[in-house]
């Protein structure tokens, strides 16, 4: 596993002293940029390659949102690569041992030459040591899509969302989405299926679908064809 350790800012908790669901996915994106860079396999070497791992799917789990100022220890690894799939866990634990979030995620290599996903190659995977895969109820790749939804007002995509791909980043999509579910819904697991890339001057046409304790929320464009579709539970 690979891991590093943080101390938990004022700029990634909210009013209530607690971490934020975004800084949590923070946390678990730059634990495996991180990882990959230090093994040599990183943006420049994926550059170099016409390659980039693109995020398809995501699955955190919530215990408990790290306090203000706590230490944590976040960690990664991958634990299977199956043809144009790369599959991979984090975990966010404080310096106790306390399991605080685990993450579930799904990658896709692409060749941004040919613009389509390709096989994995081996001189992509040759320096990851693949490991047990962690122990929890693992969801399904894809969500599915609600028939009926209200929308909300659109918005454009701004240059903040943006990152090092030109397009908005995994992130700023939960940020988005999260801000269309009622305020004080505590969100104990989030999933989420990226579906095509939104770029700067982009609109996005809210749309939201409510079930029991779930939410769902499809950013999507005017054709009413998702970016992502996000799911909230309690």
């Amino acid at each position: 596993m690979y891991s590093f350790q943080s101390r938990v800012r004022f700029s990634e908790v909210g009013d209530n002293g607690k971490m934020k669901l975004n800084s949590v996915i923070n946390y678990f994106q730059d634990c495996s940029t991180f990882h990959t860079e230090d093994l040599g396999m990183g943006i420049p070497y994926l550059e170099g390659k016409n390659k980039v791992w693109l995020l398809s799917a995501w699955q955190v789990v919530i215990n408990r949102y790290a306090d203000l100022c706590e230490n944590i220890i976040i960690g990664t690894w991958p634990y299977d690569f199956k043809g144009i799939f790369g599959y991979r866990n984090y975990t966010m634990r404080n310096s106790e041992g306390e399991l605080l979030a685990y993450a579930n995620s799904v990658w896709i290599s692409m060749d941004t030459q040919l613009g389509k996903p390709v096989r994995i190659t081996d001189d992509m995977c040759k320096l990851y040591t693949l490991e047990k895969k962690l122990d929890m109820e693992y969801a399904p790749r894809k969500i599915d899509i609600p028939r009926e939804c209200n929308s909300f007002e659109p918005f454009p995509v701004r240059t903040y969302h943006i990152d090092t791909n030109n397009h908005v980043n995994n992130g700023q999509y939960i940020q988005m989405a999260k801000e269309f579910i009622p305020e004080g819904f505590q969100i104990r697991q989030m999933r989420a299926e990226y579906k095509k890339a939104a770029v700067l001057g982009d609109i996005i046409i809210p749309m939201v679908h409510k079930d029991g304790d779930k939410y769902t929320v499809l950013l999507s464009d005017y054709e009413k064809k998702p970016y992502v579709a996000v799911e909230f539970y309690q």
